[in-house]
């Protein structure tokens, strides 16, 4: 599981070092691809193969689900980390989510979530309100 939140820095070459917490669990690979939000989501391998499954059981027929699948899946990018945890954010992902040399890596549970630091904390301000009141909604009983 993904926990905790982190501020490392894109290099010159596009390249991100992963978080110590995250490398084993992301050593055997990694599926970047554009995520809600303007951020990239970052999956384990096995992880992303269980996403694609799911995605392959809606109906061809289903616009929502054809134009979810087309952009999750064109825009994605496979590897594995090198020796010293990094790996290579592609050029359209980092426009995608208008990434700059400071990010913030957040744990999401199953995944991974990069985001420009201004960008994530402009949505964690305006996203603050919200969590503290629909938190009895999405998971009764919690808190």
């Amino acid at each position: 599981m993904f926990l905790g939140t982190y501020e490392p820095k894109l290099d010159e070459k596009g390249r991100l070092i992963l978080p110590a917490r995250f490398r084993d669990q992301l050593a055997s690979g990694i599926v970047l691809t554009p995520g809600q939000e303007r951020c990239i989501y970052a999956f384990p391998t096995s992880e992303f193969e269980n996403i694609y499954e799911e995605m392959r059981q809606a109906p061809l027929t289903h616009k929502q689900a054809r134009s979810f699948s087309r952009v999750m899946l064109s825009g994605a990018s496979d590897q594995i980390p090198d020796k010293q945890g990094r790996i290579n954010i592609p050029a359209n992902l980092r426009q995608y989510a208008g990434l700059g040399k400071d990010l913030t890596v957040i744990g999401a549970g199953a995944r991974m979530e990069i985001w420009d630091a201004k960008t994530w904390n402009n949505y964690l301000a305006e996203s603050e309100d919200a969590f503290a009141e629909v938190a009895e909604e999405i998971v009764p009983g919690l808190l």
